[in-house]
């Protein structure tokens, strides 16, 4: 997908600021924003990619004016809507006005610690050979999907070299679509800076990037 989270390299949004000495979070509302969401995992109806998808399908007027965990929490009402996990004016009024939904899972707090230590690994075993090497020269395919991907678009069709080679993990853009995991081989790919953003980038640098084995074409 295209959209306003997808923008490295462009023009008008100004150079990125770290926050110097930033902190985990900025306050406590943040805390409870990330095991929301996290805990909301747990109920079963939705995957990683799937919620992924739907913060990056918010609004651009919306998306590139709130922040971090603003976005979270949007994109948590918007995935309890579609599911009718929420309605409308339980999210205005805060107060349970139709019966809950059964779900998978029920975390409380007690148990969120274990829960955000041990995560959600994608990693899974492999069916076949790799299809690239460290060292090789590969080329990013030119794609303009509907649905969720992690192929950044300011790399598609452009050449880099592969520095690591990670093993299988879950596909994002079929996990999304709720057509399976279809793991891949998964790889760390070099892109000059200058390739990506013309001559005025700064010489030398690198942009690495994770790409799954069907992003990417022999260059």
């Amino acid at each position: 997908m295209n959209g306003p989270h997808d923008m490295g390299g462009m023009q008008c949004y100004g150079p990125v600021e770290p926050e110097k000495d930033e902190p985990v979070f900025h306050g406590d509302w943040e805390k409870r924003a990330l095991a929301m969401t996290v805990g909301m995992g747990f109920a079963g109806k939705w995957n990683l990619d799937i919620s992924r998808f739907a913060r990056e399908s918010l609004p651009p007027d919306f998306y590139l004016t709130k922040s971090y965990y603003q976005i979270w929490i949007a994109g948590l009402q918007k995935l309890m809507l579609e599911r009718g996990m929420v309605t409308p004016s339980e999210l205005e009024s805060g107060k349970l006005e139709v019966p809950a939904i059964e779900v998978r899972r029920v975390v409380s707090v007690d148990e969120m610690p274990d829960a955000l230590a041990a995560g959600g690994p994608v990693d899974r075993d492999a069916i076949l050979e790799p299809g690239f090497a460290t060292g090789e020269r590969v080329r990013a395919i030119n794609i303009n999907p509907q649905g969720h991907t992690r192929l950044p678009r300011y790399v598609r069709g452009k050449v880099g070299e592969i520095v690591e080679v990670h093993g299988c993990h879950v596909f994002p853009d079929s996990n999304a679509k709720g057509e399976g995991e279809n793991p891949e081989w998964l790889y760390s790919v070099a892109f000059d800076s200058q390739q990506l953003f013309g001559r005025d980038a700064e010489e030398g640098n690198v942009v690495m990037v994770d790409c799954w084995g069907s992003y990417l074409e022999h260059a």
